[in-house]
């Protein structure tokens, strides 16, 4: 009995023993999954706070992740080719340690367009406003949402962003055609790319001279490529736009074609001036008419305010070499002040608050020039060319002071004295040096009077005449002033060009009859647009195209009136198709009334 006893003693002590190592394993094992979500509270607290380094946007990390795991990537486009395709993207993410995009795809992911591999033939879309560039080109790489376990957990970057490539940070005119004007308006067609949104660049340069210039299109510092190493391996953008509107470019750089303006311009000045007018808004510049209204003057104050000349002044390459006596003989011909201004030693804001009084603008070929966007309306932009460098194929300041609406007139001269030219065969090759070509070669280019039509972007003719030093012939220029400028730049006189279209023509109407066997006539007759007793135009005209049913050709007709009785070429028991349409000042055309069958 007594071993029984002690046996059951042994038995209820190791029972007891058992069970106090499975409380205490227990306890373990709650205590480690406590220590590891007690971990992963504090890597999502470390994610979050690197989220809202980003922003001060405030986000739920866990809700984004879970979004991100069971959601997958959502995307929408805009446009039917890559060179007009624009992309709005829930949850697109980048590792910066393959330098890749990643759509995370799940059952709830969206793929609008669908494109499978023709999404590589060659690209989904265009990340910089440069059409058809290949370096320029956007994709990603797809992984299933579940690779998200075997990978860094990502920072969430909570802002609308704009994500997109600068085409070249270096240069003013890209700066201003290929990078803020299409952001600008590319922001304007999604309301929530507003002034908290967040642009991306991903070009890869670093911020370059005119970075303060992107800062103002929003409240938020923009983000460079190089930038994004420093928020994780993984980023993923709660909310992002890829891509830029091509709409308001005017012009292409010769990468396929020599260079020249776009074949079909979208942009007009209207838009032009509107973004320039809230850049300098954000520069805090008043145009000094614009002052003047805000403050007493005199007659006299205000005279002297408007009348001035700014001369662009070059202080490395292209320079004008009798700059003084320039400067002299534009004050005498015009009596006008005389400013000059440099990029190198001005601020831009400083420049430009000269620029938008100005009543001219004069400068050799180059980057520079964009600035004639914020000339007031009325003024002249007069463009300066070196020896042998032909204007007509150089145009993309020509193009912007014609563009309808911007309301500037334009000149350029060519030096044609080989005499007036010091050229730098010497200097690097990108700053137009010769000598590392083939002797033959130089010697072709040194004896050259005329730059022939060329592709972008290293032809070494081009370089080497383009980065030539000028001594202008004054009086060669003042006689092109005189033949071109089609009036004296009068900012005061100058009001904007109406660009109001006609609508279309009402109650159009024919009649018709026949005189014999051989002749008819046709009566066309037609109300104004309903428009234009709202307007005050100075020309109108309408324009009739009649067509006998079955032939390929018509014969247009531009009248002053509302009726016309035609009997030329008229022929009877004959089916003849009328169009008629107003013309607004010789060149606002209007669309046409419906066609008109009149049977004679």
């Amino acid at each position: 009995m007594r071993a029984s006893l002690a046996g059951c003693r042994m038995s209820v002590g190791a029972l007891l023993n058992g069970l106090l190592v499975s409380v205490v394993a227990a306890l373990l094992w709650k205590y480690s999954k406590l220590s590891e979500h007690a971990a992963s509270l504090e890597e999502e607290l470390h994610l979050t706070r690197q989220s809202q380094e980003l922003s001060e946007a405030r986000i739920d990390y866990h809700a984004a992740l879970q979004a991100l795991q069971e959601h997958g990537t959502r995307m929408v486009c805009t446009g039917k080719m890559h060179t007009d395709r624009i992309c709005r993207f829930d949850y697109l993410c980048y590792c910066s340690e393959a330098e890749e995009f990643v759509f995370f795809y799940s059952n709830s992911s969206v793929m609008l367009p669908n494109l499978g591999p023709r999404r590589f033939q060659p690209a989904l879309l265009d990340l910089s406003s440069v059409e058809d560039h290949n370096t320029q080109y956007f994709n990603f790489l797809e992984l299933p949402a579940g690779a998200l376990k075997f990978m860094p957990k990502p920072v969430f970057v909570p802002d609308v962003t704009l994500i997109l490539n600068r085409f070249n940070p270096d240069n003013l005119m890209h700066v201003f055609h290929d990078d803020l004007l299409p952001a600008f308006y590319t922001m304007k067609q999604y309301l929530d790319l507003d002034d908290e949104a967040r642009l991306v660049f991903m070009e890869g340069w670093g911020e370059g001279p005119y970075f303060d210039l992107y800062r103002l299109l929003s409240s938020k510092q923009p983000l460079l490529k190089e930038q994004l190493r420093n928020f994780g391996k993984l980023m993923c953008f709660t909310k992002s736009y890829v891509g830029l509107s091509k709409m308001t470019t005017w012009y292409q750089y010769g990468f396929v074609q020599p260079q020249g303006p776009k074949a079909n311009i979208l942009v007009s000045g209207n838009e032009v001036r509107q973004f320039a007018k809230i850049m300098m808004e954000k520069m805090n510049i008043t145009r000094p008419e614009e002052a003047v209204k805000d403050r007493e003057g005199t007659e006299e104050e205000k005279e002297e305010r408007e009348d001035y000349i700014v001369v662009f002044s070059r202080s490395t390459t292209r320079l004008i070499l009798n700059e003084a006596e320039l400067i002299m003989a534009l004050a005498q011909e015009f009596q006008m002040r005389v400013l000059t201004v440099s990029l190198e030693e001005q601020s831009f804001t400083s420049i430009v608050q000269v620029i938008s009084g100005a009543s001219m603008l004069f400068s050799m070929h180059g980057a520079q020039l964009i600035t004639a966007l914020f000339l007031p309306r009325g003024a002249a932009v007069v463009e300066l060319f070196p020896y042998a460098v032909n204007p007509e194929q150089y145009t993309p300041y020509k193009t912007l002071a014609s563009l309808p609406g911007m309301d500037l007139q334009y000149v350029s001269w060519r030096n044609t004295m080989e005499e007036n030219t010091v050229t730098h065969p010497d200097r690097p090759w990108d700053q137009g040096g010769v000598v590392h070509l083939e002797k033959e070669e130089q010697e072709r280019i040194l004896a050259s009077k005329d730059v022939p039509r060329h592709l972008c972007c290293r032809n070494p003719e081009w370089l080497f005449r383009i980065y030539q030093d000028t001594l202008v012939d004054i009086p060669s220029l003042l006689e092109v002033l005189k033949d071109g400028l089609r009036t004296r730049p009068n900012l005061k006189k100058s009001k904007a060009a109406s660009t109001v279209h006609p609508g279309r023509v009402r109650e159009p109407q024919c009649q018709t009859s026949v005189q014999a066997t051989n002749e008819a006539k046709l009566t066309v007759s037609w109300q104004i647009p309903w428009n234009l007793k709202f307007l005050k135009v100075r020309e109108v005209k309408y324009e009739v195209w009649i067509q006998e049913q079955g032939e390929n050709t018509y014969m247009p007709y531009i009248l002053p009136q509302q009726n016309y009785t035609f009997s030329e070429n008229i022929k009877p028991f004959t089916t003849y198709l009328v169009w008629v349409r107003c013309i607004f000042n010789k060149s606002l055309l209007g669309p046409f009334a419906d066609v008109l069958m009149c049977r004679t």
